[in-house]
């Protein structure tokens, strides 16, 4: 399912982006619709920029305390496929992308597949836990592997 899901998305996405394209440029014109694509891509860039050094010096700090910086690393992903996503023309993706650089968006994802692929434990921390397994005797008349190997 996760193949068909990818193949869905990039034959959609260029789709809309297509059909988006045409209906600006037929209200706004042609040149006008190129330089907004333009300014989308440098104003972008900028943001993500400045977002992404203020990550980059959150990361740090969680590094310094000794913490595993996960919400930084996963806001620093975010950032750099809101960059990618400004960085393609069009206005579809450059709406991905400026949801991907707001903060609370972006904390929302995270939480969102925190929970998602959090194991659930059960019982006590400190108890281990139970494997079961099965298993033979095997009597064996020859001597351990160790025992072969010394030189007589």
């Amino acid at each position: 399912m996760p193949l068909f899901a990818l193949l869905l998305v990039f034959l959609l996405v260029p789709l809309v982006e297509l059909a988006v394209l045409i209906a600006v440029g037929t209200r706004i014109g042609v040149l006008s619709t190129v330089a907004l694509c333009l300014l989308t891509a440098v104003v972008g860039a900028a943001l993500v920029r400045a977002q992404g050094l203020a990550v980059l010096r959150s990361l740090r700090r969680e590094l310094e305390r000794g913490q595993l910086p996960v919400a930084q690393a996963f806001h620093g992903l975010c950032l750099l496929l809101a960059g990618a996503l400004l960085l393609i023309p069009g206005f579809f993706t450059d709406l991905l992308g400026l949801l991907l650089l707001l903060p609370p968006v972006r904390r929302g994802l995270y939480e969102l597949l925190r929970r998602r692929f959090l194991v659930a434990r059960r019982g006590p921390r400190d108890v281990p836990p139970v494997l079961e397994t099965e298993y033979r005797v095997i009597i064996d008349d020859e001597p351990p592997l160790t025992d072969r190997r010394r030189p007589r």
